[in-house]
């Protein structure tokens, strides 16, 4: 799903995946370091949507050792061990979805009579494995904390088919699940929101739900600064797909960010 657990998330979503990249390049305890930068997302109002918008956003990242704050996952940290095994545990917040357009979460007027989403705090724990340089794995579980809307899991492969000093492309496709609760609350429509919304009624199985992959270029032009671009696509499966709030399957993302690093 197209989710956004913080606003920065429309434009960290590919420094994200620089940073797992890194680990693929050292797996010591990173140094401390700030990253400050602006970044711009063209995607869907919601995960289904046939339309789209576009938004500009900060880009924030700190780290201090193994603890770090990130725009799109939160405050947490992560272990590292010599065998490339890993674990990440991050303490977030999801802005949920709107019935209305809107400019910094998900929402359409698409929607309209459907509700709001609550906005979540959320807990997540990601255990992956560095095999090689240019080659990772991970499953992730990610868990409100502050209302009931259901986990979200997914297991995922990086692969970094190209890398220098300079440049970095990878290339990351995960596989998206989802408990009952979660998929009833983002895809289903119970029956009092058939009734002011005018959709029919339909109540989701929990499961396998979509693929989501993302192609990753990222240039250093300095120690300091570099940009990162990132083309994303998601393909819903039946379980969301043949929602009456889904619009659209196959869903693209296009994503860019500068970046300075002190």
């Amino acid at each position: 799903m197209i989710t956004r657990k913080l606003i920065m998330h429309m434009t960290c979503v590919a420094f994200a995946t620089t940073a797992t990249v890194a680990w693929a390049e050292d797996s010591s305890t990173p140094a401390s370091s700030f990253t400050l930068g602006v970044g711009v997302q063209n995607a869907p109002k919601y995960s289904g949507s046939d339309k789209r918008h576009t938004l500009i956003a900060p880009v924030i990242q700190a780290r201090d050792g193994a603890f770090f704050f990130d725009g799109l996952k939160g405050i947490g940290y992560d272990l590292q061990s010599d065998n490339g095994l890993y674990l990440e545990h991050t303490l977030g917040y999801s802005l949920g979805r709107t019935e209305k357009d809107s400019t910094w979460r998900d929402g359409s007027k698409e929607l309209k009579g459907m509700g709001s989403i609550k906005a979540v705090m959320n807990t997540s724990v990601a255990v992956g494995w560095q095999a090689t340089s240019w080659f990772s794995l991970e499953g992730k579980a990610t868990l409100p904390l502050t209302d009931g809307q259901g986990g979200q899991y997914q297991a995922s492969l990086t692969v970094l088919p190209w890398q220098d000093e300079t440049d970095t492309v990878a290339l990351q496709s995960a596989a998206l699940f989802g408990d009952s609760r979660y998929m009833q609350t983002f895809y289903g429509v119970n029956t009092a929101q058939s009734e002011r919304s005018g959709y029919a009624r339909y109540q989701p199985g929990g499961g396998f739900y979509g693929i989501n992959t993302n192609l990753t270029w990222s240039h250093q032009f300095s120690p300091h600064w570099a940009t990162v671009l990132i083309g994303g696509y998601t393909w819903l499966d039946d379980h969301a797909a043949d929602s009456p709030i889904v619009f659209r399957r196959n869903q693209a993302t296009a994503s860019a960010a500068l970046l300075y690093t002190f």
